[in-house]
């Protein structure tokens, strides 16, 4: 699963990449730091650069679609301490795999993104916390970041414009959890990686009890992009309301799996389509849209839908990382659904209660019905479970693991009564779920 297969539609942060042409060299042969250097040499104010960023329409792509501009607003104007930016890649969400090819194939572009939004909120320190299970990844950012530095776009008085800018990525330990902003931070600050409450804010209370500011992979590398283009030409590349392009990452039951740089609001059967559409030509079943914490949707719905923000949430789930996962329909969806609770129950931190109680035994309820074992009233218990830790922790876990079981039982909710009724799974004997 990568992003080099040339069937990206009008894309910005893979265009032009070969899987070699990571380097410093290359990235400045394809104008890369030029932006960093026009904001320097000119003394761009700040503000032109958050309000570049605005008109761009730029939302988060890390899951929650925050506006960017809005979020770099938050960060106190003077304050005495240092401040900090943190790149989150400490990507583990099941069906998200693009910002792992973002770091390996374009790392630089990441590291210019960081450049501009540090000077734009006037911070002089970042960290990049790359997920601990893609080693390699780490790697070849911190050759990016030794390339970077030795060039000059790292250090003290860059270019001479009196902005100081340091660097670092800082090697995870694997936890799903820690890709949650202030578990991110408890791992830093070498804590254990859970949640923290909330208020206070990183933008207030980060790293080090000092303003941070915490954003994707995807969403600091298309700053560069953005203020070469111009806020309005990159909102363009979209579809009508939906600004700019979009990393999908396709899994699941396609032909070709993989990143898909696309623009935002394409449909999904487009999207689809690109992927070589469904294996063995079978009929969708059910999707994913937005990574396995989004809640499931039919497949003749999604058929129906754009992939932008606001179709998605009206269907009933959420676009979230683009992680996008496609089931046809030899899937069982009780497996599936098994599957999935089996990953948050594992990765759960066991801060809070309902999550470290409620993900097992939505495992163990989960089980009895797929082993033939299920009782009539399990899937009102099922239910209830998944209803009492929604909303009732400290961070969203609860909630991921919480969604995709409501999801399953509103949207196929047949099969499992099938899987109960009958002691087997309809799609195994022939039965209609």
């Amino acid at each position: 699963m990568t992003c080099l297969h040339g069937r990206h539609t009008e894309p910005v942060l893979f265009r032009e990449l070969t899987g070699d042409n990571w380097t410093l060299a290359d990235y400045m042969t394809r104008g890369g730091y030029g932006q960093i250097r026009r904001i320097l040499n000119g003394r761009m104010p700040a503000e032109r650069i958050v309000a570049e960023v605005r008109a761009a329409g730029l939302r988060g792509r890390g899951g929650a679609g925050f506006p960017t501009a809005v979020k770099w607003g938050f960060m106190p104007k003077a304050h005495a301490g240092q401040t900090y930016l943190i790149c989150n890649a400490d990507e583990s969400e099941p069906g998200t795999f693009k910002d792992r090819d973002i770091l390996r194939y374009n790392p630089h572009a990441v590291i210019e993104g960081m450049l501009i939004a540090a000077y734009a909120m006037g911070i002089t320190a970042g960290y990049v916390y790359v997920h601990g299970e893609i080693w390699s990844v780490y790697e070849r950012f911190e050759e990016a970041i030794g390339q970077a530095r030795e060039a000059g776009f790292i250090g003290k008085n860059l270019m001479g414009s009196g902005f100081d800018f340091e660097l670092h990525a800082v090697h995870g330990y694997g936890a799903y959890i820690c890709g949650e902003e202030t578990a991110l931070l408890e791992s830093m600050e070498g804590k254990r990686g859970q949640p923290r409450f909330k208020p206070p804010f990183p933008a207030a209370n980060g790293l080090y009890g000092q303003p941070t500011t915490i954003n994707n992979v995807e969403t600091l590398a298309y700053v560069p992009f953005i203020m070469a283009m111009g806020g309005n030409h990159w909102a363009a590349l979209g579809r009508e309301g939906c600004p700019g392009t979009k990393i999908f990452s396709l899994s699941g039951d396609v032909v070709f799996p993989g990143n898909y740089e696309v623009p935002l609001g394409i449909s999904f059967a487009e999207l689809l389509a690109l992927a070589g559409g469904v294996k063995g030509g079978r009929k969708v079943k059910a999707v994913i849209p937005g990574g396995s914490s989004s809640p499931v949707l039919r497949g003749e719905t999604m058929l129906r839908l754009n992939m932008d923000y606001d179709s998605i949430a009206k269907a009933g789930s959420m676009l979230g990382t683009g992680g996008v996962i496609v089931l046809d329909e030899t899937r069982c969806m009780v497996k599936s659904l098994l599957n999935l609770s089996r990953f948050y129950r594992n990765e759960s931190c066991g801060q809070c209660t309902p999550c470290r109680e409620g993900t097992g035994w939505l495992v163990k309820l989960i089980e009895r019905i797929e082993r033939g074992d299920g009782k009539p009233d399990d899937l009102d218990l099922l239910d209830s479970v998944a209803s009492n830790i929604q909303g009732r922790t400290i961070c969203a876990l609860g909630d991921a693991v919480a969604m995709p079981v409501r999801s399953f039982l509103k949207c196929f909710r047949q099969e499992f009564e099938y899987h109960v009724e009958h002691k087997q799974c309809p799609v195994a004997s022939g039965g209609q779920a």
